[in-house]
């Protein structure tokens, strides 16, 4: 009888364990659930010839990074190949390292650089999720392109604050400020391309974008941060 009671206490608490893990798992699927945009899209640009003697880099980002992208690879012509995946979705949701997953495998490219930035979207998650996303993503981007230096772009400032997408210059900086922090932690270069626009609300297209002569400053300094880190010849 003794044995029986004591079975019994273990099934019970067995139940109670299980009972409370099915209870937790709705919270947990919604804390996973992407938060999505109107438009959502992802974007992928490669050289038509690409020289097979000359390094493969990568611009991992969202649209203001495929807006310098054409740029870039004309500031990096006969020097390496220069590849684009971009996204709507940013750090912190769910769909991103999977989206970068994909795209590696199905590229089949080996990179000498990852150049990435992933900050302009993503406004219905916290500056806090977004910074426990970026781990993530830096991960996909190790396992994908594990020859790879990785040099991370901080996000451009917005013209008007805040924009109707929620993007606010605040936010921006809370962004900018906590993924600073985990780069410097990885050891994972800047490309500081927030101070870089600062001074040049003129060269906005939109509250967010830029026109062409505001892509080419960035694509300059975006062109300078790969090359430091290419495999010397």
């Amino acid at each position: 009888m003794k044995g029986m009671r004591t079975r019994w206490r273990t099934v019970r608490r067995v139940l109670a364990v299980a009972t409370m893990c099915l209870a937790a798992l709705p919270a947990m699927a919604q804390a996973r659930v992407p938060i999505t945009e109107k438009i959502e899209w992802t974007w992928t640009d490669r050289p038509e010839t690409p020289a097979a003697d000359l390094p493969n880099v990568l611009l991992a980002g969202d649209s203001i990074t495929r807006a310098y992208y054409p740029a870039v690879a004309n500031e990096l012509k006969g020097v390496a190949n220069v590849y684009l995946f971009a996204t709507s979705a940013c750090s912190g949701d769910p769909r991103v390292p999977g989206q970068l997953r994909d795209y590696f495998s199905m590229m089949g490219v080996n990179f000498a650089v990852a150049h990435f930035n992933n900050g302009m979207h993503g406004w219905g998650y916290t500056e806090q999720q977004y910074a426990a996303g970026l781990p993530e993503m830096i991960a996909a981007l190790r396992a994908g392109a594990p020859r790879a230096k990785l040099v991370w772009a901080t996000t451009t400032p917005v013209r008007r604050d805040p924009t109707a997408s929620g993007a606010s210059n605040a936010r921006i900086g809370s962004r900018n400020r906590l993924a600073s922090e985990l780069m410097s932690r990885e050891q994972i270069p800047t490309d500081d391309q927030h101070q870089l626009m600062l001074t040049h609300n003129d060269l906005h297209s939109d509250d967010v974008h830029y026109m062409p002569a505001g892509s080419a400053l960035q694509a300059q300094q975006v062109a300078a941060a790969i090359r430091a880190l290419l495999p010397k010849p």
